[in-house]
């Protein structure tokens, strides 16, 4: 290659440029507009700011967006070294993308949950963690608080015409949200000493409720009956997602035949091992005995932290990938607030997050409601194989060990932005991974040979589960299929429950592209396979691992570019 037609080499005026750039992007756009986050990632200077959706505001927001796409588009990708390349393109698609959901996408005039909610976030961030003392943590939230009526106020003017399903879900959750600000929030802080500051807390939180309950009343009587709007997206906006998102610039057509491909090797994977279980017996019938086999509820805490030594110690002898510290993730119930969307959750501190580093597994039980048939119903999805699932998903060597590896990545940009194709996919990846590596075979893991298959068919279940969300993520959003069709679909190709199958199906309708689970997973895949061709007989899966997460979790296309050396494609 002629010297004319090399790559100009990296300009550090340039990196500077870059840095100073992206840094007052995070600083004045970025947190400023979702203070909520700011709190999350550890940064306290908007602990008493509130997300604010007033029209002028959203529109400032944009206006804001648009400048700095302007600026970080002006700096040449050429004179930047690979790693500042990358952050480039990833602070390029945050922009890209919160612009693509304020105009094109526009949540803010459709989703009637995202303002209670924002509440409810708002609150549990400075609940959570005590990385404050009670009093200054309190002083916080009664400056949110004093925002949320108007935040409300604001719901009744932007929302216009929202999709059915949005209003009733938003309409199923308050309950929940007003129960969490009469009972949740005050237990949390009934520590805090200020005589003064708690009288007028119970100000403030009483004012929260009353605006709630009253923003319940309008959805109920008013809003329910005018909302016939589509949650669809359309394909051109589901691609541009997925292009500022996770850098995937794949026609749909093309995901949709990799989707269905995953999905029928992973039923009859599940179908091999389930005849090799009971001969007999159709998959379906085997899935409803392995459903049957898990812990009482009162022992479902206690399931997943004897998972912990095992998975460990597993890693470790065989060198699956470096664990940088000792302390274990608290295995606890999930908070109420959370329960009605999640069974299970890895709750992490934010990367600059320094007085309050506790690292929550969080794990929804049976609720006290239930009728003992429905106790047994939902504990089917704790069973002995989605006990382990889960636990490699969200602790080891899933979320929480990527969480500690966040430290080391090599900028603030890449350890505060990120694809969910890394997130969920590395975790998702794990699942498969380390029963492949051998996890779970009798005595490392399982204590026999029938517990095995269990083990495989768990995990097996859950991927159905991510492929089924493939699938009905794309086919929802371009007009493909129904949401009826999408509940049904769960339950026969996705091998899931009724009931598991309408949540999906409602998840589905607001979070089109979680098809990021099984896409990353095959994406981290082609990466190992790649990587192994390269190396031969060098190729170690330990330092694979560890190069993948000290990357931090960008788009696994900027990772393949620092690993392998080239934009060879990702699928």
């Amino acid at each position: 290659m002629s010297s004319a037609l090399a790559a100009p080499p990296a300009n550090p005026n340039w990196k500077e440029q870059f840095q100073k750039v992206s840094d007052e992007y995070l600083d004045r756009v970025y947190f400023p507009y979702a203070p909520t986050q700011g709190t999350l990632a550890g940064y306290h200077t908007y602990d008493k700011q509130l997300e604010n959706y007033a029209r002028q505001n959203i529109d400032a927001e944009i206006a804001a967006l648009n400048r700095f796409e302007e600026r970080i588009a002006l700096i040449p990708a050429s004179a930047l070294d690979e790693t500042t390349r990358g952050d480039r393109e990833m602070v390029l698609g945050s922009i890209r993308s919160t612009l693509l959901t304020l105009q094109t996408i526009r949540p803010w005039e459709k989703n009637p949950d995202n303002y209670s909610s924002a509440c409810a976030n708002g609150a549990f961030v400075l609940m959570e963690r005590k990385f404050a003392p009670p009093d200054d943590r309190l002083r916080s939230l009664i400056a949110r608080e004093k925002q949320m009526p108007a935040l409300l106020v604001n719901a009744r003017v932007n929302l216009q015409n929202p999709p059915r399903i949005y209003t009733e879900i938003a309409i199923e959750q308050l309950p929940g949200i007003v129960s969490f600000f009469q009972h949740d929030v005050p237990a949390a802080f009934a520590d805090a000493q200020d005589p003064a500051l708690q009288a007028e807390f119970v100000r403030t939180n009483a004012a929260a409720v009353a605006a709630l309950q009253s923003y319940l009343g309008w959805l109920q009587t008013d809003l329910l009956a005018r909302s016939n709007g589509d949650f669809r997206i359309g394909a051109d906006a589901f691609r541009k997602k997925l292009q500022y998102d996770e850098m995937v610039d794949l026609p749909l057509d093309r995901l949709l035949e990799i989707g269905w491909a995953d999905l029928r090797k992973n039923q009859e994977r599940f179908r091999q091992i389930a005849h090799q279980l009971e001969p007999d017996k159709d998959p379906r019938a085997v899935l409803e005995e392995l459903g049957q086999d898990h812990p009482a509820p009162g022992q479902l805490l206690d399931a997943f932290r004897a998972t912990f030594n095992s998975l460990v110690s597993f890693i470790q002898s065989h060198h699956i990938v470096t664990i940088p510290s000792d302390v274990r993730p608290t295995v606890e119930e999930t908070p109420p607030f959370m329960r009605a969307t999640t069974q299970a959750s890895m709750d992490t501190p934010g990367p600059f997050e320094t007085h309050s580093t506790t690292a929550y597994f969080n794990v929804t039980l049976p609720g006290p409601s239930m009728t003992p048939a429905e106790v047994e119903g939902y504990m089917h999805s704790f069973n002995v194989g989605t006990v382990i699932s889960t636990a490699v998903h969200e602790a080891y060597p899933g979320h929480y060990v990527q969480f500690l590896w966040v430290p080391r990545a090599p900028s603030r940009v890449r350890k505060l932005l990120g694809a969910n194709t890394n997130v969920e996919g590395w975790a998702h990846y794990c699942e498969q991974m380390m029963l492949d590596e051998g996890y779970g075979q009798p005595g490392v893991g399982a204590k026999d040979e029938r517990e095995s298959r269990l083990l495989r068919l768990g995990q097996l279940q859950d991927a159905l589960l991510r492929n089924a969300r493939f699938l009905v993520g794309i086919q929802m959003h371009t007009g493909k299929m129904t949401f009826d069709q999408a509940v049904d679909f769960f339950q026969k190709e996705g091998y899931q429950s009724k009931e598991t199958a309408v949540v999906e199906a409602k998840r589905g309708t607001g979070d089109p592209t979680y098809l990021y689970y099984t896409l990353g997973k095959l994406e981290i895949l082609k990466l190992r396979a790649d990587l192994m061709k390269k190396e031969g007989a060098s190729f170690s899966l330990e330092k694979f691992h560890n190069e993948f997460l000290g990357q931090g979790f960008p788009p696994i296309k900027i990772v393949r570019e620092a690993m392998l050396g080239n934009d060879s494609p990702a699928l």
